[in-house]
């Protein structure tokens, strides 16, 4: 059986109890990070047998995966923070696990954008997550897409590369939308910043944002409304 198990994104209470135990109780940790998810483990006083599994490794370890949990192995998959399969590796192991009818549980916790969109104020009922946009190509098509949107938009990005986004959604999505720059989330200096998206550039041009960060994107109705109107 595979565990899918969240993991705190920032502060280490976060974990849940059942968390905990699922660790606790399983042969094997899938972790992204050994050395990050060794961190947690200390803390929780778990010892169980750490294996790496990342975005390079993930596709030639998953055969050698498979074999130890069709032999009867419990294992659990962890990424540094937040769901794995969430902009994380995962997707390909749930899927190699649906297919050859090995059970998974996923347990529910930690999601970055989660806190994100509702602290943001921000329409939840519906909305689109994107993720991280690609770097170079297809960054252009899938910005033009997100244009095209009506709902409430989620992107992650990298704090080195926030401003660049920031102008690349007032080119495409128009100076006049409303954007929440979550960052830190869970930890100290966690921050939760609403504003449009003219005066985010500023104000981060001005202060170079640290730690990763999750957009919230208003939807066009309410970013191009009359205030006087709501």
């Amino acid at each position: 059986m595979l565990y899918i198990v969240p993991t705190p994104i920032g502060n280490l209470d976060d974990m849940t109890f059942r968390g905990v135990q699922v660790l606790n109780s399983c042969d094997i940790i899938l972790a992204e990070d050994t050395r990050t998810s060794g961190k947690l483990l200390k803390h929780y006083q778990i010892d169980k047998p750490l294996w790496s599994f990342h975005a390079f490794n993930e596709h030639k370890a998953l055969n050698s995966i498979i074999d130890h949990l069709q032999q009867g192995k419990t294992m659990a998959l962890i990424s540094d923070a937040g769901t794995p399969g969430i902009s994380d590796p995962g997707f390909l192991l749930v899927r190699a696990c649906v297919k050859e009818n090995i059970k998974v549980s996923c347990l529910p916790g930690a999601t970055a954008f989660v806190p994100a969109l509702v602290a943001s104020g921000m329409a939840s009922d519906k909305f689109y997550f994107e993720g991280f946009l690609p770097h170079k190509k297809g960054r252009q098509t899938r910005l033009k897409y997100l244009a095209q949107l009506t709902c409430t938009i989620i992107l992650y990005e990298s704090p080195y590369r926030l401003i660049k986004c920031l102008q690349e959604i007032k080119e495409y999505l128009g100076a006049d939308r409303n954007v929440c720059v979550a960052r830190e989330i869970s930890k100290i200096f966690e921050e939760f910043r609403v504003s449009n998206v003219l005066n985010a550039i500023e104000h981060y041009e001005k202060h170079p944002p640290k730690g990763e960060i999750v957009i919230v994107i208003e939807n066009l109705e309410k970013s191009v409304s009359n205030p006087e109107d709501s």
